[in-house]
């Protein structure tokens, strides 16, 4: 009896091991298959949400990590990788009057208090209107570009009204250099006037705002063009300036200056204050400067054959109840490098004459004078350019000078022309790699470029433009004097001087011009209100500084050939 009992206990107990292991693999299998089936329900909602956001929410923006790496807007620099414009993060100073909270005042120390404490810090800024703007009660920007210092001096005011946040913002760290090349980035935090709104898209695109923008500018060349054209301006007690250095080869800008000029890192304080540019915008009549592609129009048309010819000057010409003078008897008859030498409106506007109104209309359309400037920089004058057929006065003086207003990058494009081979070129501020200028259009004959290369010389070396002949650069050019139109004529007391050169004339490399607007007769200029005496000087001074900078050596054994043309030039009396 004992023994069966034991046994049936044991089968009994087997039984009830089975049964448990039984349960628990169930219960194993069903966890597996939770998990998986939640694991599936996972992924069949991430199927769904991708399938979504593919037909519904379109293509995902690209994140990395280069493009956090990036600066917010990209670098602007010249052609030898000089910083013009960059992107930093800076402080700036907000006012906040609900930072206290509640109904009682924004300012712990009221708007007087803390205005005087601020202009402390801010010498620049006026207490009294700091003080109106803090009693407005309105938010807003107080100071944008904060040094860090500048911010610990503020905080320690103890004004919870007063906040700094942390804004990505765009420096130049060479001031005033350029600015009319460069523009701005407004609080917008997009370009405006310059090549920041040119580049606006390219500078803030993360495909393409790695790599700097690159321009034709020289900082160098650039420091010393708007050093020289402010020297020129104050001694000329001018209202405004304008200069270009431009590489006739190529048509790339090397420096491009307009006085008085702004600093773009104030320009949130400073206004809009000087932002036109006299370069490109502003159009003018530019007076005798136009002379010698009148003439260069006349020898490649065949029309001025012998330099010798004589042509009277001893009396103004009578055209259609018009007369045509010039500034000073110059003697009975001059021929044409007498002409350009002395600067004859009386010979120019006879040489007109002979060359036809379609023939001189044809040249300057060919110089794109009778179009917008061809430059990449959004502000670009449009020229006044006489309508219709050109009746026989309007072609004399337009020879001259008169009657037509252009910018002086036309006439530096023209210059370019006229001493290059004759070959035009659009003006760019892009820097140009070897061998990839624009090809342009031919304007004159290369022989008609090699004659003005010669006459150009000679009216540095021996006519007006004597004070722009820096010893050993070859410099060629012509001085312009244009009184300014204004109502009911001419204002014989407002000129625009303007002084259009080339170096070196025996292998022509840069024009230079150097424009000022309205100079007054001073004793630094010896009383004189003509380009003779206030534009040529400029470029005397210019040429010498940025010749070496640009690889052009001073050389007294070198020179134009005039040695044809030489024993033409009297003394401008006809003997």
């Amino acid at each position: 009896m004992t023994a069966i009992a034991v046994s049936s206990a044991i089968t009994s107990g087997r039984g009830e091991l089975v049964n448990v292991r039984q349960r628990t693999l169930l219960v194993a299998k069903w966890r597996i298959l939770w998990v998986v089936g939640a694991f599936a329900l996972i992924a069949l909602i991430a199927l769904v949400r991708i399938a979504w956001l593919g037909l519904f929410e379109g293509a995902p923006q690209r994140q990395d990590g280069l493009a956090a790496l990036l600066p917010e807007r990209g670098d602007i620099v010249d052609r030898n990788g000089v910083p013009l414009a960059r992107a930093f993060p800076a402080y700036a100073l907000w006012y906040n009057p609900a930072a206290l909270g509640g109904d009682g005042p924004p300012l712990v120390h009221g708007p007087r208090v803390v205005a005087e404490a601020l202009v402390r810090v801010f010498p620049d800024m006026n207490a009294d209107q700091l003080t109106a703007r803090l009693a407005e009660g309105r938010p807003g920007y107080l100071r944008r570009r904060l040094l860090p210092e500048d911010a610990n001096r503020i905080h320690a005011l103890g004004e919870p009204a007063l906040e700094f946040p942390r804004e990505i913002e765009r420096y130049y760290p060479q001031g005033s250099m350029a600015a009319h090349v460069l523009g701005f980035v407004g609080a917008d935090g997009h370009g405006h006037v310059g090549m920041e709104q040119v580049f606006d898209k390219r500078l803030t695109d993360p495909a393409t705002r790695a790599a700097p923008a690159v321009l034709s500018l020289d900082t160098r060349v650039q420091g010393a063009l708007e050093d020289e054209l402010s020297r020129g301006m104050l001694d000329a007690a001018a209202k405004g300036a304008a200069g270009i250095v431009l590489d006739v080869d190529t048509g790339e800008v090397v420096a491009l200056a307009s006085l008085p000029a702004f600093n773009p890192n104030l320009i949130d304080r400073a206004g809009e204050a000087n932002i036109f540019n006299r370069v490109t915008n502003q159009v003018y009549e530019l007076g005798s400067t136009f002379k010698p592609i009148s003439i260069a129009a006349a020898i490649d048309a065949g029309v001025v054959t012998d330099m010798a010819r004589r042509y009277q000057a001893n009396r103004p010409l009578e055209i259609g109840g018009f007369q045509i003078r010039d500034s000073h008897a110059f003697g009975g008859s001059l021929n044409v490098p007498e002409a350009l030498i002395h600067s004859s409106n009386i010979v120019t506007a006879q040489v007109a004459d002979q060359l036809g109104s379609a023939r001189l209309n044809a040249t300057m359309r060919a110089l794109d004078m009778n179009q917008r400037p061809g430059i990449e920089l959004p502000a670009r004058g449009f020229p006044i350019w006489p309508d219709g057929d050109w009746s026989r006065i309007t072609t004399m003086t337009v020879s001259y000078g008169h009657g037509i207003a252009v910018t002086p990058l036309h006439l530096a494009s023209a210059y370019a022309a006229m001493v290059n081979g004759g070959v035009w070129r659009p003006a760019t501020l892009m820097k140009v790699e070897p061998g990839k200028a624009n090809p342009g259009r031919r304007v004159w004959k290369a022989s008609t470029s090699a004659r003005m290369r010669q006459l150009l010389r000679m009216i540095v070396d021996l006519g007006t433009g004597r004070k722009a002949n820096a010893p050993g650069y070859r410099v060629g050019g012509k001085t312009g004097s244009a009184e300014k139109p204004g109502a009911g004529g001419y204002r014989k007391t407002s000129l625009v001087a303007t002084f259009a050169a080339a170096f070196p004339m025996d292998h022509p490399r840069y024009v230079v011009i150097a424009m000022l607007d309205e100079p007054q007769g001073t004793s630094a200029t010896w009383g004189q209100r003509t380009a003779a005496f206030n534009a040529a000087p400029i470029v005397g001074r210019v040429v010498p500084r940025i010749g070496p900078l640009l690889g052009v050596m001073p050389d007294d054994t070198r020179d134009v050939d005039i040695s044809d043309l030489a024993p033409l030039v009297a003394n401008g009396n006809g003997e």
